[in-house]
């Protein structure tokens, strides 16, 4: 798929949320993994291992078409998103958790997304054309030099200016919602003579695929004893994904506008869901919060 919408502001955009988050991040969220081990190591084997199978076992359940599905997959194999950050710190998350889940979260799916969206290629056959067959590692790594790239400005610009990543990251925040709404409108809109079908196939799925995630993420670090503010950060991460990469690896490298739709739909409905899942799991004494700069 060869349009503006691919080629220029589909990883134009994709860039300037990433560069986003690289403003919100220091060395030492990288450092921290070294520190609460137990925490990433739960809230990952969630993400990469427990999620794809929970999706998979949703789309078959609602017997989607092969498209939807994969779109589904591709979905459940991307990153947490940048807003993720946002619900932790209104529900009382930590919040420093939160940042080193999604930059470790970003470098594991440079490896993970492109096996698991090609095994999903090959399980459900989706007609998307010459592309039908798998997703090239050399274009995945095009994408994610997309995704590293500016998060590694991102990140040396805060090093260098504290004070200007800080005056900067409102502004880049507010332009980085901007840009996601109109990257979800415009696959949308490019695919509104459907819509209505798949709003009505992938939109309950989308729905419990986002409870389910959500809850996974908060159940599972509570059972192994994390503390409730670690556990509502793993419950963003895992609920709130990066619809933008998915968008982007579907309609710029896959060249399939429908690949797109799951995220774009989840992308709209997964906001109201997180926050309702942050409202039950903040009922009781609210955990303290940890500021992103904690050691």
């Amino acid at each position: 798929m060869d349009t503006p919408l691919a080629t220029v502001f589909l990883p134009l955009a994709l860039a300037v949320i990433m560069f986003g988050l690289g403003l919100s991040l220091t060395v030492d969220d990288f450092r921290r993994v070294r520190r609460h081990p137990r925490a990433v190591v739960v809230a990952m084997s969630c993400q990469l291992l427990l999620l794809p199978g929970v999706c998979l076992g949703l789309v078959l359940a609602f017997d989607l078409s092969p498209v939807l599905a994969v779109g589904m997959m591709l979905l459940a194999a991307s990153p947490g998103g940048t807003t993720a950050n946002l619900f932790s710190h209104l529900f009382g998350g930590d919040v420093a958790l939160n940042v080193t889940l999604t930059a470790v979260n970003a470098l594991l799916a440079i490896v993970t997304l492109p096996i698991i969206t090609n095994l999903s290629l090959h399980y459900f056959e989706p007609d998307i054309g010459e592309n039908s067959m798998g997703l090239q590692f050399g274009k995945v790594l095009q994408v994610f030099a997309l995704v590293l790239v500016p998060v590694a400005i991102g990140l040396a610009i805060r090093r260098r200016s504290q004070e200007f990543a800080h005056r900067m990251d409102r502004p880049v925040r507010l332009l980085s919602v901007v840009v996601l709404v109109t990257i979800i409108a415009g696959a949308l809109v490019a695919e509104r003579n459907n819509i209505g079908d798949y709003l009505s196939d992938v939109g309950p799925t989308a729905v419990v695929f986002c409870g389910l995630s959500l809850t996974i993420g908060y159940a599972v670090p509570r059972m192994a004893r994390l503390d409730k503010a670690q556990s509502i950060a793993c419950s963003m991460e895992i609920g709130v994904h990066n619809s933008a990469i998915a968008m982007t690896l579907a309609i710029s490298v896959l060249g399939s506008v429908s690949l797109a739709v799951p995220a774009a739909v989840y992308g709209v409905l997964m906001n109201p869901v997180a926050a309702l899942a942050g409202v039950l799991m903040t009922r009781g004494p609210r955990p303290a919060e940890k500021p992103a700069s904690a050691l």
